[in-house]
């Protein structure tokens, strides 16, 4: 009886020591570097500046501790309040897309983690970002301080109404999905500038979309087929 009390123990010992196994940094970068290498630059992301980005950006310090082990996995993951991180290839392909040379200032539509907007923060000069939920928000706005990362400039609101007060944007990325191009964002963009976003009504995928804004108007360019979380806000009205 005294050793199969013993054996109880020790079996109850490490179940609770399972959840308090930590992960080397070594082991972050190695995932992090295989992740670039075979889910990111082997699907034909090739921008030297996305590949520095995504290595450098720890992706498990914006998601939970219960998912650092799955954080270089090239699929989303919750981050609560019915959100998601983005897949990472997905994010290196939106950001190629973009086709960024370090100058720009770029918009973000739907926080979330604050994942991209950390890449984008990585290449160009200044990114402000927009997150309608309000926990989310008050997430992240301290995780762009805890990491320091000055350049980004974080807002609680609907992104379907951009963010005037500092528009023009070279740039604007949109993280979630619509059925329609919003107007206000097509009239914050730059002549020139770039409008990324997935669009399609239905949930379980969109086309990612390339809006190029030439003399005023939309050209736009299917980059082939995602799926996001839809947009809340006015965007669900319309």
């Amino acid at each position: 009886m005294g050793n199969y009390l013993k054996m109880l123990c020790l079996i109850y010992l490490l179940i609770l020591a399972a959840p308090c196994v930590v992960l080397s940094s070594d082991t972050f970068e190695k995932r992090r570097s295989m992740m670039v290498e075979q889910d990111i630059k082997a699907r034909g992301v090739n921008d030297p500046r996305v590949l520095s980005a995504m290595l450098k950006v720890k992706r498990h310090l914006f998601v939970d501790t219960a998912q650092w082990d799955r954080a270089y996995n090239d699929h989303p993951l919750p981050i609560g309040e019915g959100q998601t991180i983005s897949q990472p290839y997905v994010v290196a392909l939106m950001t190629e897309a973009a086709g960024l040379k370090g100058y720009e200032k770029v918009l973000e539509i739907g926080t979330g983690s604050g994942y991209q907007a950390a890449i984008l923060a990585e290449i160009v000069k200044s990114v402000f970002t927009i997150e309608i939920k309000k926990g989310l928000y008050e997430q992240v706005q301290e995780r762009f301080k805890q990491f320091d990362y000055k350049n980004v400039q974080v807002r609680h609101g609907d992104g379907y109404f951009g963010w005037e007060s500092n528009a023009p944007f070279d740039v604007i990325m949109v993280t979630a999905s619509a059925n329609h191009i919003p107007p206000p964002l097509i009239s914050q963009l730059k002549e020139g500038g770039k409008l990324i976003i997935p669009l399609g009504s239905t949930v379980f995928y969109q086309n990612l979309t390339l809006v190029r804004k030439e003399k005023g108007k939309p050209i736009v360019t299917e980059l082939g087929s995602v799926r996001f979380v839809p947009m809340t806000g006015e965007a669900q009205k319309k």
